[in-house]
Order: structure tokens, then C-alpha cells, then sequence
């Protein structure tokens, strides 16, 4: 055990007032262990139902009247189990609570696999007149969520067959990650404070070294393993593709792309749109790189010089107290209900706040239906990034307090493509706070720099994800095989089309793009690049405007699951079906890289 892993306390060490309090999930875990009972009793009586839902709409009320009752029950046993579990991993409490809800839910999807096709077998005008009833209100949207998947659903022998197929799908990307993360021994790394070992979770510390020998040994070492593994990683990831175009095909999707933003009922044009306007805007990341390699005072700019860092950490303390009034603060924008409400949560129990042993590591928001929208922290007082933090977990818990408080449970939820945005808009908000705040010129740098390349790394690294994806897809779409080599031929285009002519590229350097795990969920990443740039136009709509301006902006984080993505984010002012956010984001970034030049002399 080293130094620092002895100074960390066990959880029963921590102060009670410093951990969320779940109590408005379950008081305990006795009261936890009843009510899976009573959910686990309830699974039982779901087959009553087949064969019942096209009777009449009060038949189908019925079913989903008690299908929503199974739902919030069993969200809120699951989410009680996994925040218990997050509290210390190695706990045998938490892990056997996650392992019952999880048998049981499995349980549950199971017994109710039939609903959905049965929902489908209703004809058409029936099921328009159920829409009308009273008692559908609450579920029509839901209804119609479901009904959109008509044209894909197959007959019931076919379905049965995709279905058990589907178990093993998950197979490429479960094999990746142990192969990457469980398998690979990317052995140690020399460095002044002595030997430190190379794993994926250390190589972006490595990458944010100061010293440049380092960097360049940890970077040769990591890729260093991924090429002599390289073959079967290619094999991997082609095999995703592959399984993404079959699967497509099967239910008569357009291309593997159409049917990945069906869900959200995406237009592929958005995508088209991200990609292209970002390409055109690359001039100012080329500006970026090329004043990097000028601060650093380097002859050659190399890939493992992309994060090091362009000024010193800052050093300044800020307790939780301190934080949770900052975070609040740069939120006065949004007016006093969204800052009480966030304030109280934050000051009182909704957040488990600092690192004990055992404990999952990094920060998520955990809200649901039911109960606080808790947030999971390891939050560090000298770590001004732990605030940033905390502004984005606080903005996915008052994102699922607003949508809980607006919907029924069956359209409360809203996508990945929404979160996003409500966290990254509380992190423009407080950058712009503190940066009115900055009392010296090295605070300014220090936050501008941070803030450029966390935008760099969400929109521009996240549209160079997405555009490999959409060439490895129309690739395999059109009958050329995905080779190793031709997925780092076409990894390595887009590299130097990214970081431009001050880059110079290692020969493994296209080996990163057959580790990232992001892929084995084809088309996901472009939500990263859309998200922030929808944030950065809603900022500047609230910031600039008045109580519209910010009524639009709650009618978006109010809407759950009520509208689809898109639909959400034009209710609010900004239309993502043009590239006009996206070109604006970019701007942005150009501002940024402005002020840093001015800052950096």
C-alpha cells in the first residue's frame, strides 16, 4: 500500500453530514429487502395481462397502469442498490443488493418481453382511438415512441430469434475491454519521482506531464502494447461494424447510421451537419496547435504534446461550503427556485462528497423518478477542477428534478443527446463567472486555457470520432472489407486532418483509433459535440436575454422525455437541425484561442 492510498479514509470514517442521506429511497436496507420481495411478487402477476392489451383501451390502461407501478419500483430499487454499491465496491452489502435487483429485473424484462409486439398487433385506427381515451393520457406519448418502431418490427418467430441472438452481442465490446484493460501489461514508466506504472487509466496523466521524456516514453510504451495486439483489435472492431450493418439490414434500416439516431429521431443531416461545419471551421484548431508548439518552446509538435500543459495548475482552496455557493452564484442566471433548490441539495445531503477506500471513483449524477437526484463526488478542495465538476453533475440532478416534477413516470426520462446539455450549459456558466471574478492574470490564463481545451476535446476530438465512424460504416456498407491496415490508413487521415501541419505524426499513432471503447457503441460520440454546442448557444440566449430567454430554457429541461431531442432544444431557441450552433461553437473556441495568445504574449 502506498503513502497516499494509506491516507485515504474508510467509509466509516467519514462524516455522516459529508454522505448523501437515502432515505427518500428506502430508510435502510431491511426496508429495501421488503419491498424487492413485494416487486419480485408483482413479476408473477405480469402474464395475466398477455393477451389483453387490444381489447379496449381500458385493458391496455390497465396493463400499464401496473407496468409504471413495476417501473418506479423497480428504478428505485435498483438506483438505492447501485448508489450502496458505489459507497465502497468492496462491500458485500451493496454488491449482493445490486446482484438481487439486477437477477430480478432481468426477471421482469422477461416476463413483460411480449408487451411491445402485442402493443404493435394492434391495427392501426384501434389503436388511434385508445389514443383519445382518458386513461391513455399519461402513456400516449410513450405509446407513439413505441408505434414509430412498426416499420422494423419483424413477425414474432423472427423477433424471438433476434432476441436470444441479442445475448451475445455484447460479446466484441466485452472482449475489447478485457482484452485492453484486463489483459494488456503496459509494464512502468521511469520518471524523477521514480517508477510509476502505465495503465489506460494513468496514460492521460502521463500525457499532461510536464516533462517531455516522459511523455514520449509512456506514449511509445502504451501504443507499444496496442501494436502488438494491433491485429486482433482490428479484427474487433471491424466485427462491431459488421454486426452494426447486419443488424440495420435485418430490420430494414436505410444503413447502420439510420437506425443509431432513429431513438432519438435524429435526421442524418444533424450529423452531416456537425461534421461539415466543424471541417470547415479546423483553420482555428490549426491556429491552437500551432500556438502550443510556440509556448512549449518545441521544434516538432507530437501527438503525446497535445495535453501538456500550457501554464502552470493554479493553486487555490476551496472547501465544499466554498463550492457549493460558487456553482450557485454563476447560476443566479436561472433565478432563485433552480438556485434554492441546487443550493439546499448541495448543503444538505443529496452528495456523497469525498473519496474513502472502496469507493467508485470519479463523479456522476444518479436522480430518477423517485427520491433526490443524488451526485457521487471525490471532491478535492485544491482541485478547481472538482468545482467544474460539480457544476456538471449539479446540472444532470436539476435536469432529472425539473423532468420528474413535469412528466409521468413512462416520459420523464430524456436522452444522453439532452443531458449533456443541461451539464455542459452550468459549466459555461460558471467558466463565465470566474472568469469575471479572476483577481490575477495567471487565474484568467489558467481558466481560459482549461476551458479551450475541454471544448477542443468535446467538439472538435468528438466530430473526428465521429466522422471515422460514419467512413468505417460506409466502408463495410459498401462491400470493402475493414482490414487493420485500412482502418489506420483511414484513422491517419483524419489525424492530419485534424491537428494540421504542425503535427507530427508517430508511426503508431493511428493505433488510437482502435482503442477507443466508444466505438463498440457506433454512433454515440457526435451527442458530445451536438450537446455542447447547443449549451454554448443557450448560454449566450439566457445570459444575453431576458425572463423568455430563461422560461425557454426551463420548458427544455422540463420536457423529459416528452419531445425528441431536437424538438426539446428548439423549444428552447436553438435550432440543431442547421449548423449554426456548431459554427458558433466553433467561434467560440477562436475566442478562446484569441484571448490566449493575448494572455501568453
Amino acid at each position: 500500500m502506498n503513502k497516499n492510498e494509506q491516507n485515504i479514509p474508510s467509509r466509516n470514517e467519514i462524516a455522516a453530514g459529508d454522505t448523501w442521506d437515502l432515505s427518500s429511497l428506502f430508510l435502510n436496507d431491511e426496508m429495501w429487502n421488503t419491498a424487492l420481495a413485494e416487486y419480485e411478487n408483482n413479476i408473477e402477476k405480469i402474464s395475466a395481462f398477455k393477451g389483453t392489451l387490444g381489447k379496449s383501451a381500458e385493458y391496455l390502461a390497465d396493463y400499464l397502469d401496473f407496468s409504471c407501478s413495476l417501473g418506479i419500483k423497480g428504478e428505485q430499487l435498483g438506483s438505492y442498490a447501485f448508489l450502496r454499491q458505489s459507497e465502497d465496491e468492496g462491500a458485500v452489502a451493496g454488491r449482493t443488493m445490486v446482484g438481487k435487483i439486477t437477477m430480478a429485473s432481468a426477471k421482469a424484462a422477461a416476463a413483460s418481453s411480449w408487451d411491445n409486439p402485442e402493443i404493435l398487433a394492434i391495427p392501426e385506427k384501434e389503436m388511434d382511438n385508445f389514443l383519445t381515451h382518458e386513461r391513455i393520457t399519461d402513456y400516449r406519448i410513450a405509446l407513439q415512441k413505441i408505434i414509430r418502431y412498426r416499420p422494423y418490427i419483424l413477425g414474432d418467430k423472427e423477433e424471438r430469434i433476434l432476441a436470444l441472438h441479442s445475448e451475445g452481442e455484447g460479446t466484441l465490446s466485452d472482449t475489447f475491454s478485457v482484452l485492453t484493460n484486463v489483459d494488456f501489461n503496459f509494464g512502468e514508466i521511469e520518471t524523477k519521482e521514480g517508477s510509476r506504472p502505465l495503465s489506460q487509466s494513468t496514460f492521460s496523466v502521463f500525457m499532461e506531464d510536464s516533462d517531455r521524456n516522459t511523455r514520449q516514453n509512456a506514449y511509445k510504451k502504451f501504443y507499444g502494447c496496442f501494436e502488438a495486439h494491433k491485429t486482433t483489435l482490428g479484427s474487433l472492431y471491424s466485427g462491431s461494424v459488421k454486426q452494426d450493418v447486419i443488424n440495420a439490414r435485418i430490420r430494414g434500416y436505410s444503413s447502420a447510421r439510420a437506425a443509431a439516431l432513429f431513438p432519438d429521431n435524429v435526421n442524418e443531416a444533424v450529423y452531416d451537419n456537425l461534421i461539415s461545419a466543424v471541417s470547415g471551421k479546423l483553420d482555428i484548431l490549426h491556429r491552437y496547435y500551432s500556438l502550443r508548439k510556440r509556448t512549449l518552446k518545441l521544434q516538432e509538435l507530437r501527438h503525446y504534446d497535445v495535453y501538456a500543459p500550457l501554464v502552470p495548475n493554479i493553486k487555490k482552496t476551496t472547501n465544499w461550503n466554498e463550492a457549493a455557493d460558487m456553482v450557485c452564484s454563476a447560476l443566479s442566471p436561472l433565478g432563485d427556485e433552480y438556485v434554492t433548490v441546487l443550493h439546499k441539495g448541495l448543503s444538505e445531503r443529496w452528495a456523497d462528497r469525498y473519496e474513502n477506500k472502496g469507493k467508485h471513483s470519479g463523479a456522476y449524477s444518479a436522480g430518477g423518478f423517485t427520491g433526490d437526484p443524488y451526485i457521487l463526488m471525490n471532491y478535492k478542495n485544491d482541485s478547481i477542477r472538482d468545482v467544474f465538476t460539480l457544476a456538471h453533475e449539479g446540472g444532470h440532478s436539476m435536469h432529472t428534478w425539473y423532468s420528474a416534477r413535469n412528466n409521468p413516470f413512462m416520459q420523464y426520462n430524456y436522452t444522453i443527446f439532452e443531458a449533456e446539455v443541461a451539464s455542459t450549459f452550468n459549466e459555461e456558466l460558471l467558466f463565465r463567472y470566474l472568469l469575471k471574478q479572476a483577481e490575477s492574470k495567471e487565474m484568467r490564463l489558467y481558466l481560459v486555457n482549461k476551458h479551450a481545451d475541454d471544448l477542443l476535446a468535446t467538439l472538435y476530438r468528438q466530430t473526428m470520432f465521429a466522422e471515422f465512424e460514419k467512413i468505417t460504416h460506409e466502408l463495410e456498407e459498401s462491400g470493402i472489407p475493414l482490414t487493420t491496415d485500412l482502418l489506420r490508413v483511414e484513422y491517419r487521415k483524419l489525424l492530419e486532418k485534424y491537428f494540421g501541419p504542425e503535427m507530427i505524426l508517430e508511426e503508431v499513432s493511428d493505433l488510437e483509433g482502435l482503442r477507443i471503447p466508444h466505438f463498440y457503441r457506433a454512433f454515440y460520440v457526435y451527442k458530445y459535440a451536438t450537446g455542447v454546442s447547443a449549451a454554448l448557444a443557450l448560454a449566450n440566449r439566457v445570459l444575453g436575454g431576458g425572463v423568455k430567454e430563461r422560461e425557454d430554457y426551463f420548458t427544455f429541461l422540463k420536457s423529459g422525455g416528452s419531445r425528441f431531442p431536437i424538438d426539446a432544444l428548439h423549444a428552447a431557441g436553438v435550432d440543431m437541425s442547421s449548423a449554426e450552433p456548431i459554427n458558433a461553437a466553433c467561434d467560440n473556441f477562436g475566442q478562446l484561442v484569441d484571448e490566449l495568445e493575448k494572455l501568453l504574449g
